[in-house]
């Protein structure tokens, strides 16, 4: 596989070129065009992030997706907007559980921590869990953030948690997590440079990943 060089400003072409002409004669028109500019610089830097992330016997597996809709669910768009990779473990829903992510779409491109959707009771258990290791949570949490430049947010509950720390209230009445830089097209997402900067970010939000398996 070749090195990450990139993407280029043709990248984001193809994906406007798609959000406007979701249909198969066009994406057949312009098939040499997503293998070259999007989904061959998606795998190499896929591969690049993950390569970090290997060996560490805890089932963390990288995921790409395929721009190709599931024509059960979605049967009057043939193709995805958006390309995306997550690195998460096997089993449940990717919106169910945590994972490090990268996506590119005609806006921009975004990469961080998701805790998208968790069951209620899933994050009931999260909750025992940083008051029961609060020092901890709190450290991974402001250790994360200085290193990656990015906040831990959420959306919250409309009525308020019980909280027994100060410190957690702004973590406690969440009801999922993210940490994400979304950023529009830039030199970044141009550069081979995206790929460290990516693969740190997402090695910074780590622990915090490893602190929400197991609930």
């Amino acid at each position: 596989m070749e090195k990450f060089q990139g993407f280029t400003p043709q990248t984001i072409d193809f994906l406007w070129g798609i959000r406007f002409n979701n249909n198969r004669q066009w994406f057949s028109d312009h098939k040499d065009e997503y293998q070259k500019q999007l989904f061959e610089p998606m795998k190499a830097l896929a591969a690049s992030v993950a390569q970090a992330f290997e060996g560490e016997g805890d089932g963390t597996k990288l995921h790409l997706s395929r721009i190709y809709r599931d024509m059960r669910m979605h049967p009057s768009t043939f193709y995805k907007e958006s390309l995306w990779f997550c690195i998460r473990r096997p089993g449940a829903s990717w919106l169910e559980q945590p994972g490090l992510c990268f996506e590119i779409r005609p806006e921009g491109y975004r990469f961080g921590f998701l805790f998208v959707h968790p069951k209620a009771a899933t994050m009931e258990q999260l909750r025992i869990k940083m008051a029961d290791h609060k020092d901890q949570f709190l450290e991974i949490v402001k250790k994360a953030e200085k290193e990656s430049g990015l906040k831990l947010t959420g959306d919250s509950y409309a009525r308020q948690k019980p909280c027994p720390s100060p410190e957690l209230q702004p973590y406690f009445n969440l009801k999922n997590f993210f940490a994400l830089a979304d950023l529009p097209p830039d030199e970044l997402l141009y550069s081979p440079a995206l790929a460290d900067h990516v693969r740190q970010t997402l090695l910074a939000w780590k622990p915090l990943y490893d602190f929400c398996q197991g609930l």
